[in-house]
């Protein structure tokens, strides 16, 4: 799998600031369009010369932009979807064309938006970021089961960092229990950070080793 992050709404965020940017898409509609339009072209066009590369040696992509915080998102999903998510499409339909999977990452409280990802094509949802509002295991199993697949679950804000191997263990076949297809199971945050004892990282891996 690569990784071409294509994050054009934070980017865009960033050409702004956080604060001016979110105020911008209300005072200023047609120049934070322009703008994040502008990071898009530049991302087709970079992956363009990526994915020729990959040609032959990759089967999926990952690309992204965070959304949600803990507990909401960062904006209305109807900004998203009046903002960013044409953007996305088109990013998705790219790496399509060339034959890749998309695993599309989005951190925090994104359940609100999953229809909008799905619809946009989005192959792979990452991470299940178990504690934000509305990402635990059981409600996206009961909600999108079969719809998409997913990424995650193993929660690295509290269970990796304070659990003991046993908790971790039992969260493992939990999510193979919920999800027997349909979900690659991780760390709910790719990085493994300094404060998660290695025993709970081979944890998961012993876990999805043993047959």
């Amino acid at each position: 799998m690569g990784v071409m992050w294509s994050a054009h709404f934070q980017d865009a965020c960033a050409a702004f600031g956080m604060e001016n940017a979110m105020v911008a898409m209300l005072t200023e509609p047609e120049l934070f369009q322009a703008v994040i339009d502008r990071i898009v072209q530049f991302y087709l066009k970079a992956n363009e010369i990526f994915y020729e590369a990959g040609r032959g040696m990759l089967d999926a992509v990952l690309i992204g932009n965070d959304f949600g915080s803990q507990n909401a998102l960062m904006v209305a999903p109807e900004q998203l979807r009046q903002f960013v998510f044409d953007g996305t499409r088109r990013l998705i339909q790219q790496a399509h064309s060339y034959g890749y999977k998309v695993m599309h990452h989005s951190c925090g409280a994104i359940h609100e938006i999953i229809p909008d990802l799905i619809g946009l094509g989005a192959d792979v949802i990452h991470p299940i970021q178990a504690l934000a509002k509305g990402m635990s295991p059981q409600e996206l199993h009961d909600d999108f089961k079969f719809r998409v697949a997913f990424c995650g679950g193993v929660d690295a804000q509290n269970l990796l960092v304070n659990g003991t191997p046993e908790q971790v263990r039992a969260k493992v076949i939990e999510l193979r229990k919920l999800f027997p297809s349909g979900l690659i199971i991780s760390p709910s945050h790719e990085a493994i950070l300094p404060d998660i004892p290695p025993a709970n990282i081979e944890a998961i891996f012993s876990c999805l080793l043993d047959t």
